[in-house]
């Protein structure tokens, strides 16, 4: 990443009429955050531009009205002249978007946090960071683009999700800098914080108590294991979009050194969620064609479920 990269952005940014933006699928607080207060700084800016994702946002994450605008498809009648990805390390992850964004015959910029990231755009704008959030001020404030208290408040949801309310070994000095800014801007952290890490409904807490039960220790209890099964979801009323941070609780038991959230998507396909106190995990997910950053990454694995935890189990093996 570069001054002369940052300042083809700002260009590219200013002189585009309509943008799309678009971000990873299975969107988290940092893709959907990063990617709508981008969006509404460009409205602000006078331009048309769009929010852009293979399935809109989940239920809980809808804590601001921004996050209902987000567009499953490319809208018709619109012309873009600059297409933008947001906190997605491989083109593939933009799913049903991946080949809108290949074929495009204007600009295309990445903009990123993932120490996997392959630099798939045309400008590649990528710091191995807490998060994508934590990128994005300095994008708007380059191209004079006012933060106001609207935006603020969408990139604190992507900086405290990624970070883990702060608790991550990424959070750097420049997280809390990134922060203090967007305080000072009118960001809601206390609310915030409450809607991404505390509040939830009864069926979500009966689906993590269905899980922690589950907990399955391995490697001299040093990698524990969390299992979601459809079943667990049919029998809870819950979905996919419930299970975030459940990955985090293994380490805080003594002696664990690193947890994987698996979660069955179908019979036969598992995401793995991982996360890790010292170890890389990114090389573990690597293995598996996944990726993400040192301490906290993710891939898909097939097979039956005692294959691909013994498969996984082998790969943190070999990196402890």
């Amino acid at each position: 990443m570069t001054e002369s990269t940052l300042a083809r952005i700002v260009s590219q940014l200013n002189s585009a009429m309509a943008v799309g933006v678009i971000c990873h699928v299975r969107p988290d607080g940092d893709a959907l955050g990063s990617g709508l207060a981008l969006v509404l700084a460009l409205k602000n800016a006078g331009k048309d531009a769009y929010m852009l994702c293979e399935e809109p946002a989940p239920e809980r994450l809808k804590i601001f009205p921004a996050l209902s605008d987000v567009s499953t498809s490319l809208p018709a009648g619109v012309d873009f002249d600059l297409l933008i990805s947001v906190d997605c390390a491989d083109l593939t992850r933009l799913g049903t978007f991946a080949q809108a964004f290949r074929k495009f015959k204007g600009n295309t910029i990445n903009i990123d946090h993932h120490i996997s990231n392959d630099k798939f755009a045309k400008i590649n704008y990528v710091r191995d960071c807490t998060a994508t959030c934590e990128i994005i001020p300095e994008v708007l404030k380059a191209a004079g683009m006012p933060i106001d208290r609207d935006i603020a408040n969408l990139l604190t949801m992507g900086l405290l999700t990624d970070s883990g309310n702060f608790s991550h070994q990424d959070v750097s000095a420049n997280t809390f800098a990134v922060a203090a800014e967007l305080r000072a801007a009118g960001a809601d952290f206390a609310g915030i914080g409450y809607e991404m890490f505390t509040r939830q409904s009864k069926n979500r807490a009966m689906l993590y108590v269905r899980v922690l039960n589950s907990m399955r220790f391995c490697l001299d209890d040093r990698l524990v294991f969390l299992t979601v099964t459809q079943k667990d979801f049919a029998e809870t009323d819950t979905d996919k979009s419930q299970t975030e941070g459940f990955v985090d609780y293994p380490l805080s038991i003594e002696g664990v050194e690193v947890s994987i959230a698996l979660m069955e998507v179908k019979k036969g396909q598992y995401k793995a969620s991982l996360r890790s106190k010292r170890i890389s995990v990114n090389a573990v997910a690597s293995e598996f064609g996944g990726g993400g950053h040192i301490l906290a990454s993710g891939c898909m694995l097939f097979g039956e479920y005692e294959e691909v935890i013994e498969r996984l189990t082998y790969a943190v093996y070999k990196q402890l």
